[in-house]
């Protein structure tokens, strides 16, 4: 398999980028990585880690002069820009040379430059962004996360079936637990949308339990969560935001008196797997579900370690041909009419 690595995305260079590629490649004999960016710097980049134990030889180098920086429109980028990592990605992808991108740079460039390069899936409106949460249990997968902050209620319905077929395979689960994320578990609960949803996903033979509360989330109760992706992001967004601060503020507490401290040497090895639970960079990156194609988009900040991960996502999308189980699920649980 070829994983393309869009190797300028991101906040912290491509040292990082590069260092988790390696990783990945170190992982899996079956995988080479196609790094893009200017030739000369990735070049240099992968010299200094030769001879060092490194499988650079599975390493190989598209050069993609142009870069989308966090604040440009997607729009402008993806028509000025062709030459951009993200466009020359994809554009390995749809002629056959790589199986899947994945990127840490600006994201609605990476869903633009996908869907123009690619195309969507038959049958699907739009393509969304699916997240992997941590819970009390195991991941739940939520979707959308950031794509679509306007939506009708047949986007939800088709964002259901792609979770739910992406959850299944990537998980192992037999008919995924679909929950609608509303203000209520009642059915009569929620604004326009997502009531209209909530019958559409009722009719279905889709395995849907009803709507989840936002406190339900972290239960683990269901394993695919819909939402529209403006009450995604946002949902994302804190839930990131509570993880790390809960994390200061424990060190600030434990810090504060010597009994604290002495307790903390007895119970680290839990702070450090509670740590670990939490992280986003262990869930690799989030899916593109919904393109012709296979793409994962990764934090900006993303670590060595959250791009090793998303790489062996995007392997694990190809291998167990998830578009395909995705494409198969439009046509048995066709949108109600």
């Amino acid at each position: 398999m070829r994983i393309a690595l869009d190797a300028m995305g991101g906040d912290l260079g491509p040292e990082l980028l590069i260092d988790g590629a390696l990783s990945a490649i170190d992982k899996r004999r079956d995988l080479e990585v196609v790094l893009l960016g200017p030739e000369d710097l990735l070049k240099e980049q992968i010299a200094q880690r030769a001879g060092s134990g490194n499988s650079t030889g599975r390493l190989s180098i598209v050069h993609a002069p142009q870069t989308v920086s966090m604040h440009e429109s997607p729009v402008d980028a993806v028509r000025k820009k062709k030459d951009s990592t993200v466009m020359v990605g994809f554009d390995l992808v749809k002629n056959g040379q790589a199986d899947a991108v994945v990127s840490a740079g600006n994201s609605g460039a990476t869903m633009a430059a996908a869907v123009r390069k690619l195309g969507r899936l038959k049958g699907i409106s739009r393509p969304g962004i699916a997240s992997l949460f941590p819970t009390l249990k195991d991941p739940v997968m939520l979707m959308d996360i950031g794509a679509n902050v306007d939506c009708r209620s047949q986007h939800l319905f088709q964002f259901a079936i792609m979770a739910s077929s992406c959850s299944g395979l990537l998980l192992n689960i037999d008919r995924p637990r679909i929950g609608l994320l509303s203000i209520g578990e009642e059915s009569g609960k929620g604004n326009t949308l997502v009531k209209k949803t909530h019958d559409m996903l009722k009719v279905s033979s889709l395995n849907f339990i009803g709507n989840v509360e936002g406190r339900d989330v972290y239960k683990g109760d269901v394993d695919v969560i819909v939402c529209d992706g403006f009450v995604g992001n946002i949902s994302l967004k804190i839930s990131e935001g509570l993880a790390e601060a809960a994390m200061e503020m424990l060190k600030v507490e434990i810090m504060k008196s010597l009994r604290a401290k002495i307790g903390y040497l007895f119970i680290r090895k839990a702070f450090a797997a509670f740590r670990k639970r939490v992280d986003y960079a262990e869930y690799g990156g989030a899916p593109l579900l919904g393109i012709n194609g296979i793409g994962i988009i990764c934090h900006g900040t993303s670590s060595s370690v959250a791009i090793c991960n998303a790489i062996g996502e995007a392997a694990n999308m190809f291998e167990n041909r998830v578009n395909e189980s995705i494409t198969r699920s439009l046509q048995q649980y066709a949108v109600p009419v």
